[in-house]
């Protein structure tokens, strides 16, 4: 089965504030820039992937994520993550109307294509599916089959929101890299730990992280 990705990005200047203590205003929107980069194009680079769509109103995100080659949809509802969600899985399903459609966050930067691929393959399983993340209160992906919405419940306790929902949720061990996140200097730690890709390798040489 073949997917297509829905990955929401804020506008950089406004995203990761959660990183203040490790990243200056001045550094921080090329580092949430460089999370999405390795997310892109880890995930165009996975064999159940075909089509990889970023829902960004950022016009420098847009152009460096269009170089990958990412179909990039504008926020036209500019309501915030669900919305936008929405918006992404309409416009990819109005092209590839029986596409089966997962959301992914855009801040994965060790995210590994195989690993990926193991998780979407799991979700095939299933109407709709999610992903906890490594802290086990979010959700780093959520997979609708064809003929089935989303119904993204992102935010605050999404775990707990997309299990209400009835999405099943995926007890898939060794993907780690699907799961890591990153909002807080710890968090980046422990995907540097993992081992970013090249663009948050690059940009994150030199910051000073805080132990926890």
């Amino acid at each position: 089965m073949q997917w297509t990705l829905v990955i929401p990005l804020k506008p950089l200047a406004r995203a990761k504030s959660r990183l203040a203590d490790t990243a200056s205003d001045g550094v921080r929107p090329g580092l949430v820039l460089a999370f999405a980069q390795d997310t892109v194009a880890a995930a165009l680079d996975c064999p159940a992937v075909a089509d990889v769509a970023v829902i960004t109103d950022d016009p420098l995100a847009g152009r460096e994520l269009a170089t990958l080659g990412a179909r990039i949809v504008p926020d036209s509802p500019g309501m915030g993550l669900n919305a936008a969600l929405a918006h992404g899985e309409a416009v990819v399903r109005s092209l590839r109307p029986r596409t089966p459609v997962a959301a992914l966050n855009a801040d994965l930067p060790a995210l590994r294509p195989l690993e990926l691929s193991r998780v979407l393959d799991a979700a095939a399983e299933f109407s709709r599916a999610f992903l906890a993340d490594a802290a086990a209160l979010g959700t780093t992906l959520l997979a609708a089959a064809p003929d089935h919405a989303l119904r993204p419940a992102f935010g605050t306790d999404s775990r707990a929101r997309h299990r209400a929902s009835g999405a099943t949720e995926l007890g898939i061990t060794g993907v780690d890299s699907v799961r890591q996140d990153v909002d807080t200097g710890d968090d980046l730690r422990a995907a540097l730990e993992l081992g970013v890709g090249r663009y948050t390798a690059a940009v994150s040489t030199g910051l000073l992280i805080p132990e926890p």
